[in-house]
């Protein structure tokens, strides 16, 4: 094995599924169980105004990224799972949690359009 750049970029995603499924798990159980909403679908790092209303789909999210990843990790530590496919179930579940927390967050701060009042 040649180190280059694909195996540094390689190496570079493997190493960061660790503190991001920590991060996503801790978000999950944060949110769940010590009933803490403060970063519950944030917009510009502020949280909604009924942010409980909207802690059941930020959980969802953040649990099943993080169990995804959990899954990923150890299956490459086991050997179960080639490159093109741990990669891509990485990289698939990293963008699509990132849309799903911009969705949820978009819908937690509704535009408000004022009116001009005469």
């Amino acid at each position: 094995m040649v180190f280059d750049v694909s195996v540094a970029m390689t190496w570079v995603l493997f190493l960061a599924l660790f503190p991001m499924a920590f991060f996503w798990l801790r978000r999950a159980w944060r949110i769940a169980i010590r009933r803490d909403f403060t970063e519950v679908a944030l917009k510009k790092g502020v949280p909604p105004e009924k942010p409980e209303r909207f802690a059941p789909y930020a959980v969802a999210i953040n649990l099943l990224g993080g169990i995804v990843v959990v899954w990923v990790v150890v299956s490459v530590l086991m050997a179960r799972l080639d490159y093109a496919t741990w990669s891509a179930t990485a990289g698939i579940t990293i963008w699509l949690k990132i849309i799903a927390d911009f969705i949820l967050a978009r819908h937690a701060h509704p535009i408000v359009l004022k009116r001009k009042t005469e």
